[in-house]
C-alpha cells in the first residue's frame, strides 16, 4: 500500500471515524466537541514560527511535559503547539500549562493530506515532535512538504508493531525516510526502525526521557501533611493506579482479603479512564466498602477502606500518599502503564503480568528487585500484605526502583540536543 491508496481508504473510513466519535461521545460526551478541528476547521487563533508536540493522550502528555517545560526555557521567543487526540489528553494539557501564555492547544486533525495541510499552514511550525510512535503519514509528508523538520521523540517499536508496519512497507518505508531525527529508547528498537525505511543517520539512542521525572519536594510535603490530616500516617495504605475495566473487581477482592489481616488499611483506586470513575465508586459501595471519593473532597475517617482517585491530573500526589503502588492495565492485556512513576516517589512497585508496552523497563525493574508481578486478587493481596508486614523488604524494592530512574537519566538532554540542532540548522 502506498500513501495515495492509504488516503483514499482514509477517506472512505469517514463513515466509520463519524460512527465510532459518536459511540466514544455516549461514553464520554466530550468527544462530541470541538469536533471541527479534528477536521482542521474552527482552529484556535495561534501564534505561528514555533515548536508543533503531538502526544496522542494523557500518557503521551505527561511524558512530553518536562521536554516542553526545557523548551521553553530553551527558547523563550517560540510559542510552542501541544496537539493530542483525546478529551482526557486535552484537559491534562489544559491543566499543565494553564499559566504559561507560550503554549497553544487544539486537537490534532485526522491524517487527511488537506486537514494536515490547513492546520500546518495555520501555526507554520519551524519543527514538529510526535511523541512515541504516533505517526501519521500524511502529516509527516505535509511536513517534509513545507521543509518542516519532523522528530519522533522517545520512541517505541515493539516487534509486533514493527511487523505491522512491515507489512505496509509502501507506505511506512518513504514516510520513514522523511523524517529528520527518531530518537528511540533502545538499541533493538533502532534497529527495527532502520529495517523498516529509516535513514541511519536519522535514527540514534537515547533511552527513555520517562525515565528523567523529577519529583517535586512540595508535593512530598503536602501528602505527608495530608496523611497526617487524614490519621493515615500509621495505617497501611496501598494504591491500584490507572486500572481498567475488568481490574477494579480483582483489586477490591485482594483488598477484602488484605482486610482480614490488615482491618485498618486504606486503598486508594484509581480507574485510568473519567468515564469510569462514576462506576467504580459505586462498585466499591455495593461491595461493602466503605468509600469516599477525591473529587468531593470528601475526609477519609478511620472507618473509611477506599478512597476512589476520581480527579485529573493528580496521578503523582495520590501515589505519593501511599506506601505501596500496584500499576494497572496489567491484569488484562492492555499492555500497561508508567512503571516509573511509582518508582520515582521511592515506592514498591506491582503489576500484573500484561507489560508488553513496557517491556524493556519492567525487565529493568524486575532484575533490579525493584517490581514484583502478580496474576489474581490473592497474588495481589499476598504481595501488598507482605510489602506491609516486611518494611525492610519494601524498602528494598523501593529504593532499587530509585536506583534504576538515577542510572538511566539523560535521555531528555540528548533528545533537546538533537531538537536544538534541527531548529538552529
Amino acid at each position: 500500500m502506498n500513501r495515495t491508496l492509504y488516503t483514499v481508504l482514509f477517506h472512505l473510513g469517514l463513515p466509520l471515524i463519524a460512527l465510532r466519535l459518536w459511540l466514544r461521545a455516549r461514553k464520554a460526551p466530550a468527544y462530541a466537541q470541538r469536533i471541527g478541528e479534528r477536521f482542521a476547521r474552527g482552529l484556535p487563533p495561534m501564534q505561528r514560527g514555533g515548536i508543533w508536540v503531538h502526544a496522542v493522550s494523557v500518557g503521551e502528555s505527561i511524558a512530553a511535559a518536562p521536554m516542553i517545560r526545557a523548551l521553553l526555557a530553551r527558547y523563550p521567543q517560540l510559542p510552542i503547539t501541544i496537539t493530542c487526540m483525546t478529551p482526557t489528553g486535552s484537559e491534562r494539557i489544559q491543566s499543565m500549562f494553564a499559566n504559561e501564555p507560550r503554549v497553544q492547544h487544539c486537537y490534532l486533525p485526522y491524517d487527511f493530506p488537506w486537514a494536515a495541510g490547513r492546520f500546518l499552514d495555520h501555526i507554520q511550525p519551524k519543527i514538529g515532535v510526535i511523541m512515541e510512535t504516533e505517526l501519521w503519514p500524511n502529516h509527516i509528508h505535509q511536513c517534509a512538504k513545507r521543509g518542516i523538520a519532523t522528530v519522533l521523540a522517545n520512541a517505541r517499536l515493539s516487534e509486533r508493531s514493527a511487523r505491522g508496519y512491515g507489512r505496509f512497507a509502501g507506505l511506512t518505508r518513504p514516510m520513514l525516510a522523511e523524517m529528520s531525527l527518531i530518537a528511540v529508547q533502545t538499541e533493538t528498537e533502532a534497529q527495527r526502525f532502520r529495517d523498516l525505511g529509516a535513514r541511519p543517520a536519522c535514527v540514534t539512542v537515547t533511552g527513555s526521557i520517562k525515565f528523567d521525572l523529577t519529583i517535586d519536594p512540595q508535593l512530598l510535603a503536602r501528602a505527608a501533611q495530608q496523611r497526617e490530616a487524614w490519621q493515615t500516617a500509621q495505617r497501611p495504605v496501598w494504591i491500584a493506579a490507572s486500572t481498567h475495566a475488568g481490574e477494579d473487581e480483582v483489586v477490591l477482592s485482594a483488598h477484602r482479603e488484605l482486610l482480614t489481616s490488615h482491618p485498618d488499611a486504606l486503598l486508594i483506586l484509581v480507574p485510568r479512564h473519567p468515564e469510569r470513575f462514576d462506576s467504580v465508586f459505586e462498585l466499591s459501595r455495593q461491595q461493602g466498602f466503605n468509600s469516599v471519593r477525591r473529587s468531593r473532597a470528601e475526609p477519609v475517617f478511620s472507618e473509611t477502606s477506599v478512597l476512589v482517585g476520581d480527579t485529573m491530573g493528580e496521578l503523582l500526589y495520590l501515589y505519593a500518599l501511599a506506601d505501596i503502588a500496584f500499576v494497572g492495565g496489567s491484569l488484562v492485556p492492555n499492555g500497561g502503564h508508567n512503571l516509573l512513576e511509582p518508582a520515582a516517589l521511592d515506592k514498591p512497585v506491582l503489576s500484573g503480568p500484561h507489560l508488553f508496552n513496557f517491556l524493556e523497563i519492567a525487565a529493568m525493574l524486575r532484575s533490579a528487585g525493584a517490581l514484583e508481578e502478580v496474576s489474581d486478587a490473592a497474588g495481589l493481596a499476598a504481595a501488598v500484605q507482605r510489602l506491609i508486614e516486611q518494611p525492610e523488604q519494601a524498602m528494598a524494592m523501593a529504593d532499587a526502583g530509585l536506583a534504576v530512574m538515577k542510572a538511566n537519566q539523560g535521555a531528555l538532554q540528548k533528545l533537546l540536543d538533537g531538537i536544538g540542532r534541527l531548529i538552529d540548522a
